[in-house]
């Protein structure tokens, strides 16, 4: 069985998928609403939506004879801390590479400097 988290990553791998999500992130819509951008069958459709509902990123209600889905977050907050573990280990690098670029420009105008500056 698929962890959640290895669930979420495998729905969000597709651009489909992703476009759906980020059309139900502005409300819920009908299946035929989130079909109407794509060049795609009906049936590929919902085999796209079974895959996001599986995640636990959508949701399918029922409103009358409609059955809207609807962004469910949770999947994806729980991706969003997995991935901030690493937004601290990127912050880090970038901040040793952006004072490293600082020495550098630094010694670089240093040297100009002591030259003379543009001298050829």
């Amino acid at each position: 069985m698929q962890d959640a988290l290895s669930a979420t990553f495998a729905a969000l791998a597709d651009p489909t998928r992703r476009a759906m999500l980020a059309r139900l992130s502005q409300g819920p819509a009908t299946v035929n609403e989130l079909a109407e951008p794509f060049p795609i069958s009906l049936p590929t459709v919902s085999r796209h939506l079974k895959v996001l509902e599986e995640a636990g990123l959508v949701v399918k209600e029922r409103a009358a004879q409609y059955r809207p889905c609807r962004l469910e977050a949770a999947p994806l907050e729980a991706a969003d801390e997995w991935l901030g573990q690493y937004r601290a280990f990127f912050s880090e690098r970038f901040d040793r590479l952006d004072e490293k670029v600082r020495q550098i420009m630094a010694a670089r105008s240093a040297a100009k400097g002591s030259t003379g500056g543009d001298e050829k």
